[in-house]
């Protein structure tokens, strides 16, 4: 007998993965968590029945978050991660020597406790000196942290839940406080197939607060649709104007110097969605 994973994408479509093994099902506080084992991706942690990380195609979604922003902002020293319990955006942050200390605000600590067990790749820095782990409501926490962080990235599920305070015009505004003067945030704002509505007003509730607002892509397999988009809002930096030769090579393998840029350039149909 064959035991089979699906995600319901939509009323309509779905993503499929046999599953080798089930390590754990559990109904936590906030949400439904399972972290399985899958014949194609590896391991794989699902939350209310969305895959929100795999050990195969991880690395794409974690680089996306944290690299445009931190090799866009000359000094990042003070960063916030909202969400993200796997750790996999805060070992990408901890790769920019400047960063002095990441803070990760996580509202549920299964989450964190389950993704160090089953995914120690992910989750590994979780522990380093440089980072605070704190098992919080990031929506409170950006209100009571006025003009603290240079860069703020919300590692968000898609909007249900918890999550979706995360994806409402109020919480920009809290981000937008809680940046410095320089600051920069960065969210992901899920597919352009299935979700263009969400796209367009996350769209237009951060270019009401933020100066310069750009939306880039990239290719998430097990992610709806598999062209998974972010949204970056600035204080002052754009970062169409990095100087792409003077971003120093980390180690990676989806983010490049020259893919910098090139995220930012959308397909056409997308491009209509944040005109």
């Amino acid at each position: 007998m064959e035991l089979w994973y699906t995600e319901k994408q939509t009323d309509n479509f779905g993503i499929t993965a046999k599953i080798t093994q089930t390590f754990v099902t559990e109904k936590t506080e906030f949400q439904d968590l399972a972290m399985i084992d899958t014949a194609e991706f590896g391991r794989m942690l699902v939350l209310d029945g969305m895959v929100m990380t795999t050990i195969r195609d991880e690395f794409v979604y974690h680089e996306m978050v944290a690299h445009p922003a931190l090799f866009t902002h000359p000094n990042p020293e003070m960063v916030l991660v909202v969400g993200g319990g796997d750790g996999g955006v805060i070992r990408e942050v901890l790769k920019h020597p400047k960063v002095k200390k990441a803070v990760l605000v996580e509202i549920d600590g299964k989450v964190i406790e389950y993704s160090k067990k089953y995914l120690p790749e992910i989750a590994g820095e979780l522990d380093n000196p440089r980072v605070e782990v704190i098992v919080n409501d990031g929506y409170m926490h950006i209100h009571d942290h006025k003009a603290t962080y240079d860069v703020i990235m919300v590692d968000s599920t898609e909007p249900v839940g918890p999550a979706v305070e995360l994806f409402t015009k109020g919480f920009y505004q809290g981000i937008y406080d809680a940046l410095r003067e320089d600051g920069i945030f960065v969210a992901q704002t899920d597919n352009p197939w299935f979700k263009a509505d969400l796209i367009q007003t996350v769209n237009r509730d951060v270019k009401e607060i933020f100066p310069i607002v750009r939306v880039y892509t990239a290719n998430i397999p097990t992610y709806p649709s598999g062209l998974w988009t972010f949204t970056m809002g600035s204080k002052k930096y754009d970062p169409l104007q990095v100087d792409e030769s003077a971003i120093p090579e980390i180690e990676s393998k989806y983010y490049t110097p020259r893919l910098h840029k090139a995220a930012f350039v959308l397909p056409k149909f997308v491009e209509d969605l944040v005109k």
